[in-house]
């Protein structure tokens, strides 16, 4: 699977964003901040995982539909890598 830029970039914004949330807690921040952006950066990231396994599905799915083949088991599989993600 090729990363879209989309993707790529959407990885930096939460390398930033852990970045920050170090420097908060380096900082000796309030614990309800610093929880906060936790969240935050566990949703983006979940957001992330959601993303990257729909479009890898899309793909390998276009494929096996190309060449006639079953589809089933790559349902199975991304179904599993969300589940696993959680």
């Amino acid at each position: 699977m090729q990363y879209t830029t989309k993707q790529i970039n959407r990885l930096k914004r939460l390398q930033g964003q852990l970045n920050g949330i170090l420097k908060m807690m380096e900082e000796d921040k309030d614990c309800k901040d610093v929880v906060t952006q936790l969240s935050a950066s566990r949703s983006g990231i979940e957001k992330l995982i959601g993303v990257i396994v729909s479009e890898n599905l899309a793909e390998c799915v276009k494929e096996n539909v190309k060449n006639n083949e079953d589809t089933d088991e790559l349902v199975k599989e991304a179904v599993n890598l969300l589940i696993k993600s959680r």
